[in-house]
């Protein structure tokens, strides 16, 4: 245990028949060129843009009553995906951080969401993201631990097949499950669907291939590395996440 955290280790043998139905949502038939245009998620922060003077310092900037409300009161993190347009895969990730009663943009990248962009009611197969504010409770990948203070399973089962497009062979190097449709407290590839099936899962954050996932959200390795240092069970950690006229809503 560290910062935290727990450290978890799986043999690549023993969680490969959790491999095909856990990658389902995030990269199964993923080709090459599919979804947004490529490039966008690269290795530096997104530009910051000016603090609007208007905006209330205890509210996450862009985000309605609707998912504000959703937002535990005992959260001091959150994770803010931006989605351009309903049926767009680019988008924007912002981490966010209190101070007192205040939220402060920490740090910001560009990201890529589903191919066909966002879904107020997310299904299996659909290629958008779902929208909505969810918990982050667990992390992994096929590298070594960076540091993580969420518990991190280091497992060769996160592996994607070799099947897919070279470009996507390392989105599963990090991961971080956004906990839709998932047990809390189990390695981000454990295919356990508490609402079905139909209503899809393992949706994680993970690394970027350069155009949109099939219900992942994705960044830079730079950026992963920095969010699975940061983000910190202590702090009670949330995404919120949408196409930026429903996260308005």
């Amino acid at each position: 245990m560290r910062n935290g955290g727990v450290r978890r280790a799986v043999g690549a043998a023993a969680a490969c028949g959790l491999l095909m139905g856990a990658l389902a949502a995030c990269g199964g038939g993923h080709t090459k060129g599919q979804g947004g245009d490529g490039g966008a998620a690269s290795g530096a922060p997104a530009p910051r843009p000016r603090a609007d003077a208007s905006e209330d310092p205890t509210r996450i900037p862009g985000v309605g009553d609707r998912l504000q409300g959703r937002i535990p009161a005992d959260s001091g993190q959150v994770v803010a995906v931006y989605g351009e347009g309903r049926d767009s895969a680019d988008a924007t990730l912002v981490l966010y951080t209190k101070h007192g009663s205040a939220w402060e943009r920490t740090r910001s990248w560009p990201a890529h969401n589903g191919k066909k962009g966002w879904a107020l009611d997310h299904h299996e197969g659909d290629n958008r993201s779902p929208v909505g504010v969810f918990t982050l409770s667990d992390a992994g990948g096929v590298l070594k631990d960076p540091g993580a203070k969420l518990p991190y399973t280091e497992s060769g089962s996160f592996a994607a097949p070799r099947s897919w497009a070279h470009t996507h062979w390392h989105d599963f190097d990090y991961v971080i499950a956004i906990d839709y449709n998932r047990v809390k407290g189990t390695p981000p590839n454990d295919p356990t669907r508490p609402q079905g099936q139909t209503k899809g899962g393992s949706i994680w954050i993970h690394m970027d291939h350069g155009s949109g996932t099939s219900a992942c959200v994705s960044v830079s390795k730079p950026a992963m590395e920095y969010l699975l240092r940061t983000l910190d069970p202590g702090e009670h950690p949330v995404v919120v996440m949408g196409d930026k006229a429903d996260l308005q809503a």
